[in-house]
C-alpha cells in the first residue's frame, strides 16, 4: 500500500500517521517526504498482510483529525513491483542558476533530457539569493563517456539560451569530496585587473588594458604579454603597490565564498598572474592557505619595468595547483579551480571542476561550469552547498544577513 499525504507542515503529522500504522502491524518498506514553501508531501510504502481496505479506512480517519489530505493506493494501482530491488543512483547532478529561473528555461532543459533517456529523479532548491538556484539529480539511461559528454553539449546550449548557468557533475561521493578550491584573482576574486590600476597612475592604462584584453582572449603569450604591460609601468614609485591594495575591491560574496568553504574545512588559495607585492594582503584579510603570484622588480624605490624569477603563466598556474594539492595530500579530482580568462584554461581543465566565472567564450568552452552572474558565491551553490546552510552558519557566528 501506498499512503501519500499532503497538506500544511506542522508537528505532529508523522506522529499521527505512524500511530495509525503501528496500530495495524504493518511493515514499513520505503519513506519519502518534502516539504515545499510550507507544503508537506509524505510518501510511506507498507507491506500488508490482511485488510488493506480496513488500515485504510484508518489511516484516512487519522490524517482527517490533523487536517491533511491522503491518498492510499492499494496492490497493482501503486503501478510497479513494490519489492522490486532499489533503483540504482543517480548517474548525473546539475545545478542550475538564473535570476530568475523562468518556466520556459526549465522546459526546454527538461525536454532535452527527455530526448536523451535522461530521467529526473528529485529538484531540490539551493538559493534564493542572490541567484535562484536548483539541484537536479538524474538518470541517464545509456551512460557511456559518449553520452556525457553529449549531455553536456545539449545543456550548455540550452541554458545560454534561456538565461541558465549550468553545471553538471556525476553523481557519487567525489562530488561531495571537493577539499581544495583554487581562485583567479583579477576579475574573479576581486573586481578590475590590478595592472590596470597601477597603468592609471603610469598614464598608460589604454595601452595596458589593450595588451591585457588580447591575452585574455588568448591572442597573445601570457608570458610576453605580461613583460610588455609590465615594462609600460617603469619608473613608478614603489608606493604605489600600497595604493593599489587600498584599492582594490572584492568580488560580492567573495567573503562569504571564502568563508564557507573554510568552515567546511577546505583548503583555500590564489593563483595570479598578478603581484604578489599587492595580493598578499588578500592572504591576511580572508584567511587564505596560499597565495603565488609575480613578483615586480624593485630599484631605488622605483618600478624597474622587469618583473623577478619565474612568471606565473598559463602552464603555471595548472602546475601551482598540482603542487599544492599534492602537498596536501588532495587527489586531484577532489580540487577545484575557478578564474576568467584564457591564462586560466589549464588550471580549470587540471582541477576535478573548473568554474568559468564571467569568462571569455575560451575558457567558458572548456569548464565544467560557466557563471555569468557577478556573485562569487554562486560558486558555493555549484558545489552543492544551499543559501540556507551559509546563512544558519553565518547567524551561529554572529555574521549579519547578506541580503540587500
Amino acid at each position: 500500500m501506498l499512503i501519500t499525504t499532503t497538506g500544511p507542515d506542522k508537528p505532529g503529522v508523522s506522529s499521527v500517521l505512524f500511530s495509525a500504522l503501528t496500530s495495524q502491524g504493518v511493515e514499513v518498506v520505503d519513506i519519502e517526504q518534502v516539504v515545499i514553501r510550507g507544503q508537506l508531501v509524505l510518501g510511506v510504502l507498507v507491506a500488508v498482510e490482511s485488510d488493506p481496505e480496513g488500515l485504510q479506512e484508518v489511516v484516512e480517519q487519522a490524517m482527517a483529525s490533523v487536517g491533511m489530505h491522503v491518498d492510499v493506493r492499494i496492490g497493482d494501482a501503486i503501478g510497479s513491483d513494490p519489492f522490486a530491488p532499489a533503483q540504482p543512483g543517480s548517474t548525473h547532478v546539475l545545478v542550475l542558476l538564473g535570476a530568475p529561473v523562468t518556466a520556459r528555461a526549465f522546459t526546454q532543459i527538461a525536454r532535452k533530457l527527455a530526448a536523451v533517456g535522461a530521467n529526473i529523479d528529485t529538484i531540490r532548491s539551493i538559493a534564493d539569493y542572490p541567484v535562484t538556484g536548483l539541484e537536479v539529480h538524474v538518470s541517464v539511461a545509456d551512460d557511456t563517456p559518449e553520452a556525457d559528454s553529449e549531455l553536456r553539449s545539449m545543456l550548455a546550449d540550452v541554458a545560454s539560451r534561456g538565461g541558465l548557468d549550468v553545471s553538471i557533475e556525476r553523481a557519487g561521493l567525489a562530488r561531495r569530496a571537493k577539499r581544495l578550491v583554487v581562485f583567479d584573482v583579477d576579475s574573479t576574486l576581486i573586481q578590475g585587473e590590478v595592472i590596470e590600476m597601477l597603468a592609471a597612475h603610469a598614464g598608460v592604462e589604454p595601452q595596458v588594458a589593450e595588451i591585457t584584453e588580447a591575452a585574455m582572449r588568448g591572442e597573445l603569450n601570457f608570458t610576453q604579454s605580461l613583460e610588455q604591460r609590465v615594462a609600460l609601468l617603469e619608473g613608478l614609485p614603489e608606493t604605489v603597490l600600497d595604493e593599489v591594495a587600498d584599492q582594490i575591491e572584492l568580488t560580492p560574496g567573495a567573503r562569504t565564498t571564502i568563508r564557507t568553504l573554510k568552515r567546511l574545512g577546505f583548503r583555500c588559495g590564489v593563483v595570479s598572474g598578478g603581484f604578489t607585492r599587492i595580493i598578499e594582503r588578500l592572504v591576511t584579510d580572508l584567511g587564505l592557505d596560499f597565495a603565488v603570484a609575480n613578483n615586480l622588480e624593485v630599484s631605488g624605490g622605483r618600478l624597474t619595468g622587469k618583473v623577478e624569477g619565474e612568471i606565473v603563466d598559463r602552464a603555471g598556474k595548472a602546475e601551482t595547483l598540482k603542487r599544492y594539492a599534492a602537498g596536501y595530500g588532495i587527489p586531484i579530482p577532489q580540487c577545484v579551480a575557478v578564474g576568467d580568462g584564457a591564462n586560466d584554461i589549464d588550471m580549470l581543465t587540471t582541477a576535478g571542476m573548473g568554474i568559468a566565472f564571467n569568462a571569455k567564450p575560451a575558457l567558458r568552452e572548456v569548464a565544467d561550469a560557466s557563471l555569468s552572474y557577478p556573485y562569487l558565491d554562486a560558486v558555493l551553490f555549484m558545489l552543492g552547498v544551499t543559501r540556507a546552510e551559509i546563512e544558519a552558519a553565518d547567524e551561529a557566528d554572529g555574521f549579519p544577513l547578506a541580503r540587500s
